[in-house]
Parts: C-alpha cells; structure tokens; sequence
C-alpha cells in the first residue's frame, strides 16, 4: 500500500522499492550540501537509504581541476591518439566487446582529452591513464569551463557527516557509475576507493579483467554503515536506473552538448544552473 505522506511527494517504483528524487540547482564550489541534507531531513524515515552522486561531493569540496594548465607530453598524447582513440576505438574495444557508445566515443576523442590524459598520468599515474575512458573517476561533464572534478575525498567520512545531520536511523550511501566486477564472488573495480569489500585501484588491470568478468553496475565509493556488498550494489543500481531516466543526465562529455546547448570547454556554472539536477535519491522498501 502506498504511503500517503507520498502523495504529493515525486516519486517512482523500481520493483519493491521506492525511489524519491531530490532535485537541486546547480552545487557549486564550497557549497553546503544543505540543498541536499535538508530534503532528506524532510522525506527520510527509519530504514531509507539516501544515494549520492559523487560529483556534487566532489564540486562542494572544491575538488576541480583545470586541464587547460596542462601541457600534453608525449606519453598523453601516444595514450590519447594511439592507444585510446585506435587501438581502443577499432581494435581492443570491438574485440573485447565493450559497449558501442564507448567505442564511438573514443574513434571522436578531441585534441582536449590529450590534457586529460596529462592530469591522469600526472594525479593517479600510468596505471589509470591506460584505461581508454572514464580513468580514475574523473568527472569532465559536471563542471565548468576547462575544470572537472576528481573523485570526493574521503567519501565515508562524508556519509556518516551527512547521516549525523539527517538524525534517523538511515543509510547514506555515496556511489560512482563507473562498474565494480564480480569473477568467483569476489568483487573489484578499477576505481582508486570503494566500500570494503570490493577491491579497488585496479586501474587499467582491473578494467581490462572486468570485460570478461560480469559487470556488477554502479560502484559504491562510501557508506554510512557498515554494508554488505551485494546489498550496496542492488541500492546503488536502483539510484543509476533513476538517473538513467532523466533527459537532463549528463554520463559523458558527448552528451553535455545535447542537454546544455554548449560545448564541453565553454559550460559555465550559469549553464550548469539553468537546468535541474538530482545528486540524490531516497530509496525505501516497500515492505
């Protein structure tokens, strides 16, 4: 039966889930993450789970970066044009079957990724920056200008902070749409953190072994509570699934155009305001 404080709340069913959207403009650097905490206040009760997208975490902590202050060496520049955009694009990613959008995406790499590449090997190193895409969980399409924002620091901390202010028994969860794997129980991704009891920094290893692994979803980066992982994982999938929804979802720099109109190096925080955002769901059982 359908909880009536939800009638006139936004919401969806996922299965025997409910998922309640927080919408928010657009959290800028050195933000609170009131926009999102005091929602949750609101809406929570005993038992939900709230799920937050990394970037928001990332962009209140001023953790940006910009790639224009970078100059492309040449091992960038090999991994950018050789390795990621032919290599990848035409050979290993058809063989290894990555997803078609992936591929296409790497045959259409700009001269810009070659700065990327430089921030990666510079930040994480060669391990990361041998990953074709989406190396080491930095986020090109939710900042602005030239700057993208590396992962959160220290993202459990933040969660049990955000839990202490919300005040109800819940669990917050932050999560990375970047995959965990699974191959005989055990699960990994190449991401530098996740939640205990998935191994990570595996980098460009752990992204090539995932291919023939199965791929588990969406990657939990920080938890709240003490979590086990096949319960993580189900909670973060039910918060992708959501996001996968919305016509404002951004996952990567080809998309930002379609949504804001503007071309990835030119985005300005008035642009990324003008439309609305969800960093967050709530998830409840229904029963």
């Amino acid at each position: 039966m359908m909880d009536p404080e939800l009638e006139n709340v936004k919401h969806v069913m996922n299965g025997e889930y409910i998922v309640i959207p927080i919408e928010t403009g657009y959290i800028k650097p050195n933000d609170s993450l009131d926009s999102i905490i005091e929602p949750a206040k609101r809406l929570m009760k005993n038992g939900d789970y709230l799920v937050i997208a990394e970037t928001p975490i990332s962009v209140s902590q001023n953790r940006l970066v910009d790639e224009a202050k970078y100059k492309p060496s040449l091992t960038a520049k090999f991994l950018t044009v050789v390795w990621s955009k032919y290599l990848w694009g035409y050979i290993l990613g058809p063989l290894l079957k990555i997803k078609k959008r992936t591929i296409m995406n790497l045959r259409k790499l700009p001269k810009e990724t070659e700065a990327h590449k430089e921030v990666v090997l510079q930040l994480y190193g060669l391990k990361h920056a041998l990953k074709p895409a989406s190396e080491a969980g930095i986020d090109l399409s939710n900042a602005p200008g030239t700057f993208v924002s590396l992962l959160p620091e220290n993202p459990e901390k933040v969660a049990k902070e955000i839990k202490a202010q919300i005040a109800k028994d819940v669990c917050v969860m932050i999560i990375d749409t970047d995959a965990t794997y699974m191959k005989n129980g055990k699960y990994f991704t190449g991401l530098p953190i996740a939640i205990e009891g998935i191994e990570a920094d595996r980098g460009f290893f752990g992204y090539v072994k995932g291919q023939l692994c199965e791929n588990m979803g969406s990657t939990p980066l920080g938890c709240s509570e003490k979590i086990d992982v096949e319960t993580a994982l189900e909670i973060a999938n039910i918060a992708e699934d959501y996001q996968k929804s919305l016509s404002t979802e951004m996952k990567t720099i080809h998309s930002v155009k379609e949504v804001l109109g503007s071309e990835i190096d030119e985005v300005t925080i008035e642009d990324l305001d003008s439309i609305t955002h969800t960093p967050a769901v709530i998830i409840r059982k229904t029963a």
